[in-house]
């Protein structure tokens, strides 16, 4: 894993807002309201329901690239604002409860960035992943982890944030 998390940095988009405000006052000039209310209606049903194959069209729906066999757990989010920036690898888990942002609103500005996972990947409960992350081809993410940072293909990583645990 990068020890500073700078890939992840490197590919998040920065948008700077007026003073005065945190950024999150100015999400409707971002995303127009009737696609978040899209979003929102799609994923709110998506994340209750128990078929796969219907949960993993509903994210097509949205614009996500899912692959083939990916399993979504029960209550996983995914971003309501960019879940065209979520990329699933084929046969990969994302457990109960994970949420996966490609976003971040800060006080001063707003960031966007792809969330990508690869094939074969386990990502336990309660995760969260935050926006410009690669986790890589096999790897294998910790129930209640925050990744932060990138994860090499076949690594082992868990905690708050998410460290290397074995392999990679």
């Amino acid at each position: 894993m990068s020890e500073t998390g700078g890939d992840r940095h490197r590919r998040l988009q920065r948008f700077r807002t007026p003073p005065g405000r945190n950024s999150l006052h100015y999400w409707r000039q971002a995303k127009s309201l009737p696609r978040v209310a899209w979003n929102f209606i799609i994923i709110s049903l998506a994340r209750i329901t128990p078929w796969l194959g219907v949960k993993n069209a509903m994210y097509r729906l949205l614009g996500m690239k899912v692959g083939r066999d990916v399993a979504f757990g029960l209550m996983a989010m995914v971003d309501v604002f960019w879940p065209e920036l979520i990329e699933v690898g084929d046969n990969s888990i994302i457990g109960y409860n994970t949420v996966l942002l490609a976003h971040e609103f800060l006080i001063d500005e707003y960031r966007i960035g792809p969330v990508v996972i690869g094939r074969n990947v386990m990502i336990g409960a309660n995760c969260t992943i935050l926006p410009g992350v690669v986790i890589g081809d096999g790897a294998v993410v910790a129930a209640h982890s925050l990744v932060n940072r990138d994860v090499p293909p076949g690594a082992v990583v868990g905690g708050v944030p998410a460290r290397p645990l074995r392999g990679g």
